[in-house]
């Protein structure tokens, strides 16, 4: 009997259960959706999903869209091998038990061709051999389904960072709309360091993780300090597409950031609000 995936984003859970039907909840994949980038001029990481149940692998996609990566899909092993060339992804995400090609030969198939990609593998197989034949083919990571959301992202932000320290997407925080250089290694934002190689900020020893997409807003402050930004401006910047009136995403996302990076978020010094106007840093 096939899987079925139920996405719990409130308890930051990913549980596969067996019933013939699925349930999933649009309240819980909110935050996910309105997140998702529905445009992708920006240059980004791009990851390779591999997996066979549609519900997971358009979970995923969406989870990590939400967090400013380029995804592509394949459905089957033959399919992910023939994105893998055409994509040239910076990682990849793959399931074991998948029709026509299994997930250890693409695996393989791929460290046959001489790439370094990371490889990370998403299954529901959770013997010790399968992940000891999994990390022997090359695979970087082994991730269990039931999966948290939660350490999805994290393992994902893992493999950004040595990808990055790597030297592997010197352009991943460029726009390729202005033409504008690569992030430099760090900036300032009043005291915070902001570290787009580490995906990190830092304010003295206290340390925040953040996600590309965090990096690149708060890049576009840093460079128009003093300025008002409206939210077409962050969001064509962040999300790299027009901004929908009735939206509330960049609201949410800035309401976050702020948790992580004000000293007091109910009275944030970095990320100012300009009603009726847009944000400012000063």
């Amino acid at each position: 009997m096939p899987f079925v995936c139920h996405w719990l984003y409130s308890a930051s859970v990913v549980s596969l259960r067996s019933p013939q039907r699925i349930a999933v909840s649009d309240a819980n994949l909110a935050q996910f959706r309105a997140k998702r980038d529905m445009h992708e001029e920006i240059i980004q990481m791009k990851v390779l999903i591999a997996e066979d149940d549609t519900h997971t692998r358009e979970g995923l996609a969406e989870i990590l869209s939400a967090e400013g990566y380029r995804v592509a899909c394949a459905r089957d092993g033959r399919e992910a091998l023939a994105l893998f060339e055409k994509e040239a992804p910076d990682f990849v995400c793959i399931d074991i038990m998948m029709p026509l090609l299994n997930g250890y030969d693409v695996c393989r198939k791929i460290r046959a061709t001489g790439a370094t990609v990371p490889i990370v593998f998403i299954s529901a197989k959770s013997e010790e051999i399968d992940k000891v034949v999994g990390l022997e083919l090359g695979a970087d990571d082994f991730i269990v389904k039931p999966f948290g959301v939660k350490e999805v992202v994290a393992r994902v932000r893992a493999i950004t960072r040595r990808c990055l320290a790597a030297g592997r997407t010197e352009l991943l925080l460029r726009s390729d709309r202005d033409g504008s250089a690569p992030s430099p290694r760090s900036f300032m934002l009043g005291d915070l360091e902001v570290i787009p190689s580490e995906l990190r900020a830092k304010r003295g020893a206290e340390a925040f993780d953040l996600s590309l997409r965090d990096v690149r807003i708060l890049e576009l402050f840093a460079q128009n300090k003093g300025k008002v930004l409206d939210r077409n401006a962050i969001y064509n910047h962040g999300w790299g597409g027009d901004f929908y009136p009735n939206s509330r995403t960049l609201d949410q996302h800035i309401s976050q950031l702020r948790k992580r990076i004000e000293t007091d978020p109910h009275s944030p010094t970095l990320i100012r609000t300009v009603h009726g106007a847009g944000y400012r840093y000063e």
